[in-house]
């Protein structure tokens, strides 16, 4: 509100949106030139859709009281056409936006659209959970944004948790910031706590094959209540959403990941409304997301950062609500407790596992086994958090050697080990794949069944043609070298043509012995005689012609 930058760190549920959105209008309302329909005077960066139709809503509570002040949401998911026409048509005197589809508008010039004028006049510029921008890769796209912004601007960064790499944004794009850092107050909280003090953080240590097991069993003692499920890959959310949609009766459960393109907006919204039920997602729904009374936070994979964790379990317990939160570990991730404990400053309770849970997992086979689109989505999820699991931050705890995989394809009711690298040579006493050749598992969808039969005649077909044939497989080489001498060769053969050169390589071995012959008998080792006896034929008859046409001309 004074005209400084600010970089701003606060737990969870504390109200960074108002922080912002207020000041923001404030500022607006303060200006002395007031703004023009097209003239942008505030833009909004957050890292997902949803977050920004949040911001939206709650900026939109405000501006209806304030008709002069336009507003405009520019997300994915929709055509870009219509985003240049909309604000041709309305203005935008506040825009909230994701990074890529704001890049995207600035490069619009052709379409009419000169947005890179518009912001002259902008004053402030809003970057939420900024560490989060940075981490999925926006930075290029942000330093696009960057550079078609006046210098002359109030700049806010906003986080629950700030990493390096906002310290160095915070020192590149800011000018002087004031650095505001909100902790929990009292004597329950460390005084570095980031997570909120009404959170009640629990952990459940249980092996691979009876985790999923577990889930179920609490998610139908709790039916009543609203729960976020998070899982670590978007495989992993097709598949379980799949599992727990048949198993789980009398509840309302949806899905939700990010390479869902255009029904990502109508779920989130969808699932805002229930008073109860569950919600599959990965990370996409871990940050700033407020969702209105969830009482579970549920984290099935331990996320693939510790801050990441803090976000998850930060969906609950939300402006002075009360909420828990379940992370479900393996046995050698028990140290994963005091990790968070020391990093996060996030003290946790145990949760004993349940006991007599009735076993789901021949169900889940049974239903993999009656149609392939189940048994297909198992394969992807396990193979993708194999992959999501090497790649753990902390992989001194999560470490893939230590990996019981037989168990963990129990867990995922696999009917058969995938082929992946991570498996490779490796043995499983422990798993029984089924009898049944999993290649004549059909789809339930008779459409698509018709396509995988259509696909497998084409390849037996092919395998036919192709019988007796040796497959030719040229080596690849390992150097660029030999590309270079390949390369060379051929420019010379070029060169040679284009001259006219008719010296074919036997020509130029004999005209080498020759010209060495010539130095031996300039050295006088040996005589003109022998010299004349050993000089090639093919050169005496050239050097004859040579003679010919001389006399000729």
């Amino acid at each position: 509100m004074s005209n400084k930058d600010v970089a701003a760190e606060a737990v969870t549920g504390s109200g960074k949106t108002l922080a912002f959105v207020i000041p923001i209008l404030e500022i607006l309302l303060r200006r002395e030139e007031k703004l023009k329909k097209m003239q942008v005077g505030a833009i909004i960066i957050t890292p997902t859709r949803e977050l920004a139709i949040q911001i939206d809503e709650v900026l939109s509570h405000f501006t209806k009281h304030f008709p002069m002040f336009s507003q405009i949401l520019l997300i994915g998911g929709r055509n870009p056409m219509e985003d240049v026409e909309k604000f041709k048509e309305h203005g935008g005197n506040i825009i909230v936006a994701t990074p890529g589809r704001l890049e995207d508008l600035f490069r619009r010039k052709a379409d009419g659209l000169d947005l890179a004028s518009c912001v002259k006049a902008l004053d402030v510029l809003v970057l939420d959970e900024a560490d989060r921008l940075l981490d999925m890769g926006f930075e290029a796209s942000l330093n696009a944004i960057l550079d078609f912004l006046p210098k002359q601007r109030r700049t806010g960064l906003f986080s629950a948790t700030q990493t390096q790499e906002v310290e160095n944004l915070v020192r590149a794009g800011l000018r002087n910031p004031v650095r505001i850092s909100v902790k929990e107050k009292g004597v329950a909280a460390s005084n570095t706590q980031k997570t909120p003090t009404r959170l009640e953080n629990y952990y459940m240590i249980c092996k691979a094959d009876e985790k999923f097991n577990q889930l179920v069993h609490f998610l139908r003692q709790h039916k009543q209540e609203k729960h976020l499920v998070f899982f670590s890959t978007c495989a992993c959310v097709e598949y379980y959403g799949k599992a727990l949609e048949s198993l789980i009766k009398q509840v309302k459960i949806m899905s939700i990941h990010g390479k869902m393109k255009h029904k990502r907006n109508k779920i989130f919204t969808e699932f805002r409304k229930l008073p109860g039920g569950i919600l599959v997602c990965t990370d996409v729904m871990a940050r700033g997301i407020d969702i209105p009374e969830v009482h579970w936070v549920l984290q099935y994979d331990p996320p693939s950062s510790a801050s990441a964790f803090v976000h998850r379990c930060g969906r609950t317990a939300r402006i002075g609500n009360v909420g828990s939160a379940l992370v479900f570990l393996l046995p050698m991730e028990e140290s994963y407790i005091n990790f968070l404990s020391i990093n996060q400053k996030c003290p946790m309770q145990e949760m004993k596992p349940q006991t007599n849970v009735l076993d789901l997992l021949p169900k889940l086979k049974s239903m993999a086994l009656a149609d392939r689109a189940v048994f297909e989505k198992g394969m992807k999820a396990f193979v993708s958090y194999v992959q999501a699991y090497a790649k753990h931050e902390c992989n001194l705890i999560f470490r893939i050697k230590d990996l019981d995989f037989a168990s963990l394809a129990r867990g995922f009711a696999l009917l058969k080990m995938p082929k992946m690298p991570e498996l490779r040579g490796k043995c499983f006493p422990d798993f029984t794949p089924v009898t049944v050749n999993t290649d004549s598992i059909s789809f339930k969808d008779k459409n698509r069944e018709k396509q995988r039969q259509k696909k497998l005649e084409e390849q037996r077909k092919e395998r036919e043609e192709n019988q007796g044939k040796k497959k030719f497989v040229k080596n690849k080489a390992w150097s660029k070298q030999k590309a270079k001498r390949e390369k060379k060769k051929k420019v010379t053969a070029k060169r040679k043509r284009e001259e006219g050169s008719d010296i074919e390589d036997e020509d130029m071995e004999e005209l080498l012995n020759d010209t060495r012959l010539l130095k031996r008998l300039k050295k006088g080792k040996i005589s003109e005689e022998e010299f004349e006896k050993k000089l090639t034929g093919n050169q005496r008859l050239k050097a004859e012609t040579v003679e010919d046409n001389e006399s000729e001309g």
